[in-house]
């Protein structure tokens, strides 16, 4: 598929590609997801300390506010 065929398709389609090239990238000639272990690790150690009340949260909306506050 050329570049001009991908610019020329509906918007929609545009992201269906995007989603399978994500996927496809995401993933090794194994099928396995190519994230690295540390990151894994961190990533549980971050879900279990929000699951445990160990890690403060707040609604998406409200952290948007900030990040919008620290930027301006």
């Amino acid at each position: 598929m050329s570049d001009l065929e991908v610019a020329e398709l509906p918007v929609a389609e545009k992201l269906r590609l995007m989603e399978f090239l994500w996927d496809s990238l995401s993933h090794d000639a194994a099928g396995e997801a190519m994230v690295p272990e540390w990151h894994q690790t961190v990533l549980a150690e971050r879900a279990s300390r929000i699951d445990n009340g160990h890690e403060p949260a707040s609604p998406w909306i409200e952290a948007k506010q900030r990040l919008q506050q620290r930027t301006n």
